[in-house]
């Protein structure tokens, strides 16, 4: 190593360490993905792993020094701000995002605004004031709402709800795929006099839902059963919904629900007239909530929109852009269809 004439070693002359942030340019993966692959953490293809690994150790990376994926001079902590008080949708998001930031050794600050913009605002402060390295932001509703902030010193990911400028990075869940895939699951099992119940009509989900779930049916040469029935976000709903339904005397076979609480109290009250589900009438929801599909008799087939993932990937795309690789613009992810009783295939 160099010196000077005294011997004495020269700060500029030290070799550096390699950051994450190299290594995973090196393996062609983002820094969030190195930093699991290297801490053994994640659902990760082998051969992601073992291309991060051997980037690591070509540049002499040492693996417990993850944290290094920051810049130097961070403070290894980032903000969630939510809108979503019973944490129904923020929790399941934070998990994700925990997964992914525990990688890198960061810890999360969880804030629930309450739908309330001055508190909101003050714990945007109170982060900024914390020197966060960067801030998620969440809520229990997709609809794109105004940005957190402008000018903010610190990168901002908006996670399950959107933001109003393109320019600002969101991931959202693709709810329009995921009723496709209810509509699809219940012409696979020969379904054809399908009706959709959902939550109130100038609601974004609802609207986005039930729009997919025609067009899906539209595209199979049909029709609906009987005119959508937008109301609440109930089991309430889905009792009264039934009985609506059923007066109307429209030979419905199936109904794809826009929530697994609507779903539920529509099971309940068709059983309680004498209908059978799923044999006379299969029954789809949406959220894949384990309170409800578990407390449904028969167990529920619903849409899981993902929010561990959608947080794992907030998370990951936030250390992108602490790094200084962001990303811009809406980003949906898919969900998956879990099977469950409701549409059960029994053999004739």
């Amino acid at each position: 190593m160099p010196s000077t004439e005294n011997g004495e070693e020269t700060l500029g002359t030290i070799d550096r360490a390699a950051t994450i942030s190299e290594v995973a340019a090196l393996a062609g993966v983002s820094p969030g993905t190195a930093s699991k692959a290297l801490n053994g953490r994640g659902a990760l293809r082998p051969e992601t792993r073992q291309r991060v690994q051997e980037a690591a150790e070509q540049l002499g990376f040492i693996a417990n020094a993850a944290a290094r994926s920051l810049q130097a001079g961070r403070t290894y902590t980032v903000g969630m701000i939510t809108t979503d008080s019973i944490g129904r949708f923020s929790i399941p998001l934070l998990i994700g995002a925990e997964d992914a930031l525990g990688a890198g050794q960061v810890s999360v600050f969880l804030c629930d605004a309450r739908d309330d913009p001055i508190r909101e605002q003050y714990y945007l402060r109170t982060l900024l004031g914390r020197q966060v390295d960067g801030i998620i932001v969440t809520g229990r509703r997709t609809q794109a709402r105004p940005p957190i902030g402008q000018a903010l010193p610190v990168p901002v990911v908006y996670a399950f709800i959107s933001s109003t400028d393109p320019s600002d990075c969101s991931v959202v869940p693709d709810e329009a795929d995921g009723a496709r895939r209810a509509i699809e699951h219940l012409l696979a099992i020969g379904r054809r006099r399908i009706a959709h119940v959902t939550g109130p009509e100038h609601h974004h989900s609802a609207t986005v839902r039930a729009s997919a779930a025609l067009s899906s049916l539209s595209s199979a040469g049909l029709e609906p059963a009987a005119p959508v029935l937008f109301g609440e976000w109930s089991e309430a709903w889905g009792r009264q919904a039934a009985g609506i339904l059923l007066s109307t005397g429209a030979e419905v076979d199936a109904v794809f629900c826009g929530s697994d609480q609507i779903a539920r109290g529509l099971a309940e009250a068709l059983q309680e007239s004498g209908r059978r589900v799923p044999a006379d009438i299969a029954l789809v929801g949406f959220d894949n909530w384990d309170v409800m599909v578990d407390g449904c008799r028969p167990a529920l087939t619903s849409i899981d929109m993902d929010l561990e993932g959608i947080g794992r990937t907030a998370a990951e795309m936030l250390l992108d852009a602490i790094n200084g690789d962001p990303a811009h613009g809406r980003r949906a992810l898919p969900g998956r269809l879990v099977p469950r009783a409701s549409t059960a295939v029994h053999p004739a």
